[in-house]
């Protein structure tokens, strides 16, 4: 019976301050938690030495990103082949204890085939990533930045069935569960999404009983997300130009480092604003006082944080397809699909209340979304190797 665990990261993951990251930050803290004794292995580019780690770990290091471009010349993809540390092979063969390898981008240990003979090593997959970089190369204005996400996209879908080497894959969703069992993945856990969520910040008594009360203080739809990634300002294109073109309804559009001409966009139209970079009491507040949380994507691979952050901590959540997509999570929210059902069924949650009863409903659901409960199948492996 072993408690402890390596964990090797894509990157540093703290501050915990976008998707992957908050996956893997939490996820730490769960197993912290649980009584497992974590040896940390970080890539670190663009992100300082986190010594709050240490709180959670036995032991952290870190170990530089190779950004070379002569690392593009390598056949694997540019994530895999830019963490391939010499060091971190040889610190990771002194002991043997079980590892979970965070992403794909982390799977050039796979290939030693010395370090994973008789030894329990997981991967998490955050996406099934050649679906996520290929609609990422969709989505991307610039050209260069364009024709790298496609190289990459084929290179990772050539790349991928190293995942069959893993003892088991954690998959974050169901819908990405069934495509790597169909890769042909060994073991494939659905373990859904790491996340500070751990009890519902909706209180009886901020409920909205009363439509007066609800015009005037809860009168905004909010959109939220990294506003640097080009996913999420595809979306807020979207929204701004089908859905909130006229000002019925304010929109309140939050996130991360958005570019000027999205910020442009914004104060152009009629009833948006933009609130940028927001710390993390200014978007909870926000999240939570929305009377709709308004999320769309075009990237229908594993689960979207912020969708998990609109249901523990927000009242109505419309959605599109997509957004929901293998998840589960569809009967907790209201999904739309066109321009028009979606501005029709922004009308309705605009003027309705958000009751004890859909409460209720969200905290059964997503019992099995709380991070330590989600991690039981993980934690069952762990002590029993």
């Amino acid at each position: 019976m072993s408690n402890h665990l390596h964990i090797v990261s894509f990157n540093v993951p703290w501050p915990a301050d976008y998707g992957g990251v908050i996956d893997v930050f939490y996820r730490i803290k769960a197993l912290h938690e649980a009584g497992v004794k974590i040896h940390l292995h970080c890539f670190a580019y663009g992100r300082e030495e986190a010594p709050l780690l240490n709180d959670y770990c036995e032991e952290v290091f870190y170990y530089r990103r190779d950004m070379s471009p002569l690392r593009f010349l390598d056949r694997r993809p540019f994530i895999v082949s830019s963490r391939d540390s010499k060091e971190l092979r040889r610190r990771l063969l002194q002991d043997h204890h079980p590892i979970l390898l965070e992403g794909l981008h982390c799977c050039a240990l796979l290939e030693d085939e010395e370090l994973v003979k008789g030894r329990e090593v997981f991967v998490r997959a955050h996406n099934v990533e050649s679906d996520y970089y290929a609609r990422l190369a969709k989505s991307e204005r610039h050209f260069w930045r364009r024709q790298y996400l496609r190289v990459d996209a084929a290179r990772i879908r050539r790349y991928e069935p190293v995942l069959k080497r893993a003892t088991a894959v954690l998959a974050i969703s169901q819908g990405d569960k069934e495509k790597l069992e169909q890769m042909g993945c060994r073991k494939v856990l659905l373990v859904t999404a790491g996340h500070p969520f751990s009890s519902f910040n909706i209180h009886h008594s901020s409920l909205i009983t009363h439509h007066s009360s609800l015009i005037t203080h809860h009168s905004y739809a909010l959109y939220h997300g990294n506003l640097s990634v080009a996913e999420n300002y595809e979306s807020v294109c979207y929204l701004l130009d089908h859905v909130f073109y006229d000002g019925r309804h304010p929109l309140v559009v939050a996130g991360n480092e958005p570019p000027a001409w999205l910020r442009m966009k914004i104060e152009h139209t009629p009833g948006a604003s933009l609130v940028a970079s927001p710390d993390d009491a200014t978007l909870q507040r926000l999240v939570a006082d929305a009377q709709v949380n308004i999320l769309v994507t075009h990237q229908p691979t594993g689960l979207k944080l912020k969708l998990l952050h609109a249901l523990f901590e927000g009242r109505h959540c419309l959605v599109n397809s997509d957004m929901v997509a293998g998840t589960g999570l569809a009967p907790l929210c209201e999904v739309a699909d066109t321009p028009e059902t979606m501005r029709e069924q922004l009308d309705r949650l605009m003027a309705v209340p958000f009751d004890e009863a859909q409460l209720d409903a969200r905290r059964a659901a997503l019992q099995p979304y709380l991070t330590s409960n989600a991690l039981q199948p993980l934690l069952l492996i762990i002590h029993n190797s």
